[in-house]
């Protein structure tokens, strides 16, 4: 391949700068992921695709390429789907609910995935709290297959499903910036799109983005903006949470904008120890689930049918919640499409 042709075209800069149309987006990121891209020219194109910003049209070209080299899980025989949490940011202010998130669809008899790093580069990682908690990462691509036909919860490091886009995410600690593959493990699904992928946009604009392709590729997916990059809702103050579905855009919940009238009871530090210690008060009921994160879990129930309509989510979630309040504060759904 003539890597110079892509470079003319990419790296002219914000304004003189061109896209490359989907089909040459996914040869070229091909080539990156394979390692068949020289240093030099790698870091250029790395470079100038971070300065013009990647359009929908390269992203779908790049996410095609990636799944591609991803080793693809088998979904389990049963009618509800398995969630999918990408855990790649891990938590510096506050508390890492991720592994809460998973343990509560688990709860509720929904198989997880969640997939990311093990570094965490000074953050504290969803695979950093679970370990705390007794669960340990995959080791095998085979395990992971095992865990998700038993409908379990498994936590699979990138390396085992995608180890090309490991290698990308690697080169933030020698360039000093991310890459598109930030933004492509967010919206990977191991299961071929028979999973529900709970996207978590970073920045507002990315959203837009994010949408855009869940609706083209026909994805099931939550869509919300995460916290601290991280794939559970803000538990003082609510996200947007859309649904998407057979290339349609729901609103379940509208972000909460009101002044904070009560704060949750959240844990004291941000550390993996004293956080595992909270989600296990949490989990035997002695803490109260964040109102925000329940109205998450109320989504993901019913995006993967383990509840046979939202109503039905709202009451399941509000009687394990041992929280009637949860099923009023469920009903100011407003429901539209873009």
């Amino acid at each position: 391949m003539n890597f110079s042709q892509y470079i003319r075209e990419i790296g002219r800069g914000a304004t003189g700068a061109g896209s490359l149309p989907r089909e040459e987006a996914e040869r070229l990121y091909g080539a990156m992921l394979d390692g068949g891209v020289p240093d030099l020219e790698l870091g250029a194109i790395i470079l100038a695709l971070r300065m013009k910003g990647e359009t929908r049209e390269e992203m779908l070209g790049f996410l095609a390429a990636a799944e591609a080299r991803t080793y693809m899980l088998e979904r389990p025989a049963s009618e509800v789907r398995p969630v999918v949490l990408p855990s790649y940011n891990g938590a510096r202010k506050g508390a890492n609910l991720t592994p809460l998130l998973a343990l509560m669809l688990h709860h509720f008899g929904i198989p997880v995935l969640v997939h990311g790093l093990l570094e965490g580069f000074g953050r504290v990682t969803t695979g950093h709290v679970f370990r705390e908690l007794g669960i340990m990462p995959a080791t095998s691509f085979h395990q992971v297959q095992q865990t998700m036909a038993k409908g379990g919860l498994a936590f699979a490091p990138l390396s085992l499903l995608c180890p090309g886009l490991t290698d990308q995410l690697a080169l933030r600690a020698r360039l000093g910036l991310r890459n598109c593959a930030h933004s492509l493990v967010k919206l990977l699904d191991p299961f071929a799109g028979q999973g529900v992928l709970v996207a978590a946009a970073t920045h507002p604009p990315y959203l837009d983005l994010m949408r855009d392709i869940l609706q083209e590729r026909n994805q099931r997916a939550l869509l919300l903006r995460g916290t601290e990059g991280e794939p559970f809702a803000n538990p003082k103050r609510r996200p947007k949470i859309e649904h998407i579905r057979d290339g349609f855009c729901t609103t379940l919940f509208e972000a909460e904008h009101d002044s904070i009238k009560s704060l949750p009871h959240l844990p004291d530090g941000a550390d993996a120890r004293t956080t595992a210690q909270w989600m296990l008060k949490v989990l035997d009921g002695s803490i109260p689930l964040p109102m925000p994160v329940a109205n998450q879990l109320v989504c993901c129930l019913y995006a993967s049918g383990a509840a046979r309509d939202f109503n039905e989510a709202k009451a399941l979630v509000a009687i394990e919640s041992k929280g009637a309040s949860l099923a009023t504060a469920a009903g100011d759904i407003h429901v539209g499409t873009h």
